[in-house]
């Protein structure tokens, strides 16, 4: 009986050690899916498309090469076609029949593209010589865009590999109760070892006694049956049995394929539904906020690079509108006397709001609110970006200081994205210009303007600034030879109207008040000082001088028929022309 336990137990062991094993080894499953090809044509761009990338589900890890230098970078598909443009291109997809990738040649007008290094479109970007292996998570409706150097073909060869789940839960726990099975076999083996030993011990053999004789027994005629099999034999042979039956469903059930995670072939990963289904979105937001963030990052280092050299050029690169007018002025000022006050620099961060234009098309604006969280004292900055077409770069076109006291208003989700509004929408309560224009009549007038109760005067410094009041004391400080009047126009730079969620609009127009100072008797003369002198050059002038200042101005427009007013969110002034009247 020892000895048939013991059998038992290492046949038991030998198939769980051995299923345990092979399911690591021989029945293991492959550890990832790859995808590859290799294009051979002269396009100077390869454009990967989201499908092929997401054919399997997983992270998926992305090597180019093929050529000297490899660049990649990727953004939603839309934008990596219109980045293209007419230029001829290679278009790797996925055929979920096959289960391969495919590669279509695209042709088009162009050979050639410019260097799409920095562009705003990406959201991420990489170059490296030789090979580019990369680990990323597109989404279906994203793809890459891979050149070289934008001359010479793109880099054919492109590998696409997803991580695949091969784990075997049972293979750890069939190795260990395997081996726990063989130390109970070799416990068995021992004990019948040493119990056989000690039944082969010398014994005393005992006296036999005279047997009784037995009376004589009469039996009936009858066929005799033959009794079952009794003791020491009988015992054996039904033990026996019964471990050869065991042993046997033992064995038949290890060369069975019914073990987790075993099979005698590799199982073929099927394809994710993302690889085969569309999911296209209609007018998405134009950016994302991680794009906004490494957008004003750009913008903010531009800025400061062209402020430390008075760049006009260089700032033209991100600036453009009214922000670029009153900055560039404000070079010629601060070269012209160094004493005076440079414009604020354009903080990198955090931004605390994002609202883009939702469409794919151009151009495109996008809203955003940059907080300094280490200085409270630092008024938070509003800015209004705009991209011309596919391959510019977005450019700052309003930067207006936020009121303190004044709320930006409910808009939508940065993925969501808000509508960009015609200037005669019927929406809003007023047009942009109507507004410019009755704000300034409010600025000459305040409570006398017939505009003054459709604004909110809480909360709006502006008014006390440059206000009648303000105009009064510019009156009285001038000698009694000079005179000084005041007039307002619509200023050069466009209106922007992003739609809030209560139907209403932010609104950023550009409003220009000049101030004229005039002799008013013969042999008269006007002073200059400050920034007036600065930009115009003019220290004294006989005919007069005249003075425009640029005025940045953010409202909120309640929806038609609200009972909400016109609130100015922010502003910014600067000089931004100055000379001798002509």
């Amino acid at each position: 009986m020892r000895f048939v336990l013991a059998i038992i137990s290492f046949v038991l062991a030998a198939v769980m050690i051995g299923a345990g094993i092979a399911q690591r080894t021989i029945f293991a499953e492959p550890d990832q899916a790859v995808l590859s090809t290799s294009v051979e044509t002269d396009a100077a761009v390869t454009v990967i498309d989201g499908a092929a990338l997401n054919a399997y589900q997983g992270n998926q890890s992305l090597t180019l090469s093929g050529t000297k230098s490899v660049f990649a970078a990727y953004g939603r598909t839309t934008d990596v076609i219109a980045w293209v443009g007419e230029a001829t291109y290679n278009e790797i997809g996925f055929d979920p029949e096959t289960m391969e990738l495919t590669s279509d040649l695209v042709r088009g007008t162009e050979s050639e593209v410019p260097n799409p290094a920095g562009s705003d479109l990406w959201l991420n970007e990489y170059e490296r010589d030789g090979e580019l292996t990369l680990r990323v998570s597109v989404p279906t409706d994203f793809s890459f865009v891979v050149i070289s150097d934008g001359v010479a073909p793109a880099p054919g060869d492109v590998r696409v590999a997803w991580p695949l789940d091969n784990a075997t839960p049972f293979s750890g726990p069939l190795i260990v109760g395997g081996a726990v099975a063989l130390l109970l076999g070799l416990a068995f083996l021992l004990w019948a070892i040493t119990h056989m030993r000690r039944s082969r011990g010398p014994r005393r053999k005992q006296l036999k006694m005279p047997k009784v004789p037995k009376k004589p027994r009469y039996k009936t005629a009858r066929t005799p049956l033959e009794k079952p099999p009794v003791g020491r034999r009988a015992l054996g042979r039904g033990m026996a049995a019964a471990p050869l039956v065991l042993v046997g469903i033992l064995v038949l059930s290890g060369c069975t394929s019914g073990l987790p995670g075993s099979g005698g072939a590799s199982v073929t990963p099927t394809p994710s539904a993302s690889a085969t289904a569309a999911n296209a979105k209609a007018a998405p937001p134009a950016v994302t906020v991680s794009q906004v963030e490494r957008i004003i990052e750009s913008i903010s280092q531009t800025t400061s690079d062209a402020d430390a050299a008075k760049d006009p050029a260089l700032l033209a690169t991100r600036f453009g509108g009214a922000a670029l007018e009153v900055r560039t002025a404000n070079y010629a000022i601060t070269t012209a006397d160094p004493n005076l006050a440079p414009l604020p620099a354009i903080p990198a961060g955090p931004v605390k709001l994002t609202l883009p234009q939702r469409t794919d098309t151009w151009p495109r604006t996008v809203f955003a609110v940059i907080q300094n969280d280490t200085d409270e004292t630092i008024p938070s900055i509003a800015l209004f970006l705009e991209q011309a077409d596919p391959r510019s770069q977005y450019r700052v076109l309003y930067t207006i200081t936020l009121e303190p006291s004044q709320k930006i208003p409910d808009v939508a989700q940065a993925d969501v994205g808000a509508d960009r509004l015609l200037p005669d929408t019927p929406v809003l309560s007023t047009t942009p210009t109507e507004i410019a224009l009755a704000y300034a009549d409010i600025l000459a007038k305040d409570v006398d303007s017939e505009s003054y109760a459709d604004f909110e005067a809480e909360g709006d410094t502006l008014r006390v600034a440059v206000g009648p009041t303000y105009k009064a004391s510019v009156r009285a400080g001038l000698p009694t030879t000079a005179s000084v009047a005041f007039a307002s126009a619509i200023g050069p730079a466009e209106a922007i109207s992003l739609a809030t969620n209560d139907a209403g609009a932010l609104i950023a127009v550009n409003l220009n008040e000049t101030t004229t100072v005039a002799p008013i008797e013969a042999g008269a003369a006007v002073n200059t000082t400050g920034q007036v002198k600065a930009l115009s050059g003019l220290a004294v002038s006989s005919k007069g001088v005249i003075a425009t200042y640029g005025f940045q101005l953010l409202f909120y427009v309640p929806p038609t028929g609200g009972d909400g007013k016109i609130v100015l969110l922010g502003y910014t002034q600067g000089l931004v022309k100055a000379g001798e009247i002509g």
